[in-house]
């Protein structure tokens, strides 16, 4: 799991949440994936901070910031972003999908606090509510029940977020084949080609832009492209032990 410190800018904030079970519910999923900083709206319920359903989130729950409004409760955010079902409603906002949006918080996250905003079980948020955002993210539910509980959406996004960075750490420690390894692999990939007959069979009249295209489209990390172009001189090898490979002199 992502470090707290990793998302400390994130305020997750409820907007006039009406049972206060759905806000230990998001209280306990803030808690399972590292989010520690709870902001209140008008909740319905003055007691949700003895929720039951805050399981392991109990001090969580207990230093969650109430405000009045949703201006004072996004005051100090840099970014602030809206969650919606859309239902049939005329949206004034980009809507984003989750996976990208959630990809522009964690990126805004480095620079300045951002305040994820969910809505009343029964209204989402209201117009007034939704004035305050940038823009909006949509869970992608069934349209035959788009509408989903508030704990399970506040889960849903949070996870998505830390799936990401987890995603985007894996990816930063793959060393990445440099071009140089990738024409290697491409080369030699055009000399198993012509050494099988295949480019007799089957002539590209431009096989060597297609093939260094299809190449790089593999995106591979620098220790598979030494596999590969192993794998590759070994075909080529191979063929050239057969006299599979004819010279000018044939």
């Amino acid at each position: 799991m992502a470090a707290a410190t990793e998302f400390d800018g994130l305020r997750v904030v409820l907007v006039a949440a009406r049972n206060p079970l759905n806000i230990g519910a998001a209280a306990r999923a803030m808690s399972n994936f590292g989010f520690p900083h709870l902001r209140v709206v008008n909740p319905y319920e003055a007691a949700f901070r003895e929720a039951r359903s805050a399981v392991g989130a109990s001090a969580l729950l207990a230093s969650a910031e109430e405000y009045k409004t949703v201006a004072d409760a996004v005051a100090d955010c840099t970014l602030v972003v809206g969650t919606t079902a859309v239902r049939h409603r005329e949206l004034q906002h980009p809507l984003r999908r989750l996976e990208f949006g959630t990809r522009l918080i964690r990126k805004q996250l480095g620079s300045g606090r951002v305040a994820l905003l969910f809505g009343s079980e029964k209204f989402g948020l209201s117009n007034a509510a939704l004035s305050h955002c940038h823009w909006l993210m949509r869970i992608p539910t069934c349209e035959a029940n788009i509408s989903m509980n508030l704990g399970q959406a506040v889960a849903v996004c949070l996870y998505e977020m830390v799936r990401d960075a987890r995603a985007a750490r894996s990816n930063e420690k793959i060393k990445r084949a440099s071009s140089a390894e990738l024409e290697r692999v491409t080369t030699t990939l055009l000399e198993a080609m012509r050494a099988s007959g295949y480019l007799d069979r089957r002539p590209i009249a431009d096989v060597e832009e297609r093939m260094r295209r299809l190449v790089r489209r593999l995106n591979l990390p620098s220790r598979d492209a030494v596999v590969w172009l192993g794998i590759l001189r070994q075909i080529v090898w191979k063929l050239r032990s057969k006299g599979a490979i004819r010279t000018d002199s044939d």
